[in-house]
């Protein structure tokens, strides 16, 4: 039995960081899942299960009912999962296995972002999400400062600027976007989400809104901005989460006032469809919407 993971080979460790990182996010995993993921036979997993418990035996414990392994509250991650690299995997499904850092390259360069979320409190969301259980949160707002509330997420998504979860707030009653970098603490709660809380009744979450953008009516050569952005016949179309709307319209700078009229910072799109926010949230992040 491999006492380290250096007396591992590539393809075990990988298999390995699957268990370790399906305990972080998800709070459990099955043989099964690993066999799925990996094509492998039964006994090959349950010796990838042994190797791992060899390994770690705190960290997870088998459940005979849902014949299932658990993150144990003694938890302590085998593998380094960077946060870039936890994000990516999580929105694409898991990636290959073993995470590493993205590795800059020395002709092509990304630009600047803000810091990612802590690992630690990516996986608490994760978890909750997963299982569908609310969380009690110490959270930092630019409005009312830090407090305590009661939330259940049910999606973390890249809104072009910043990752952010949503979530249903107990506190305002209502479903809301939290920014993942300003959480301080999360507490699993043993309860069950109450009714209303989930994301079939996210009614913002779960409507589509379609975006027509334009060269802005002062740009004096818009053959330019269409080759940009790729537009048919001048225009780009977009289908959106709702609440995703108003973030992607002020990442991209779009004018969204009436008459297209609104300059700054060098706007070089419009909206075309400025009734399209009627009723949406977040449109004060619109540029030039009113």
């Amino acid at each position: 039995m491999a006492d380290t993971l250096d007396d591992l080979n590539h393809a075990q460790r990988e298999r390995l960081a699957f268990i370790d990182f399906s305990l972080q996010y998800f709070g459990h995993v099955a043989r099964t899942d690993l066999i799925q993921r990996f094509q492998t036979g039964l006994a090959a997993s349950t010796r990838d299960f042994s190797t791992y418990k060899s390994i770690a035996p705190d960290n997870l414990i088998l459940r005979h009912q849902s014949k299932s392994y658990h993150r144990t509250a003694a938890f302590k991650p085998v593998f380094k999962h960077d946060p870039e690299v936890i994000l990516t995997s999580l929105s694409r499904g898991f990636g290959n296995g073993i995470s590493s850092g993205v590795q800059p390259s020395e002709q092509c360069f990304d630009a600047v972002r803000l810091i990612h979320p802590d690992a630690n409190i990516i996986a608490a969301l994760m978890r909750a999400i997963h299982t569908k259980q609310p969380i009690e949160v110490d959270y930092v707002s630019i409005s009312s400062g830090q407090s305590s509330r009661v939330i259940v997420p049910h999606s973390i998504v890249n809104n072009g600027h910043r990752w952010h979860v949503r979530a249903y707030d107990r506190k305002h009653q209502s479903f809301r976007d939290f920014v993942c970098t300003r959480f301080i603490q999360i507490t699993s709660l043993a309860s069950d989400m109450h009714k209303g809380e989930g994301r079939e009744h996210d009614s913002q979450w779960n409507q589509q809104v379609e975006l027509v953008l334009v060269a802005h009516p002062s740009v004096l050569q818009p053959k330019a901005i269409h080759m940009d952005y790729a537009m048919v016949d001048g225009q780009l179309r977009l289908k959106i989460k709702a609440p995703l709307a108003a973030y992607l319209l002020r990442q991209w700078q779009v004018d969204c006032s009436v008459g297209h009229k609104f300059k700054a910072q060098g706007c070089q799109l419009a909206l075309a469809n400025i009734e399209v926010l009627d009723g949406l949230e977040n449109t004060s992040l619109a540029p030039g919407y009113h």
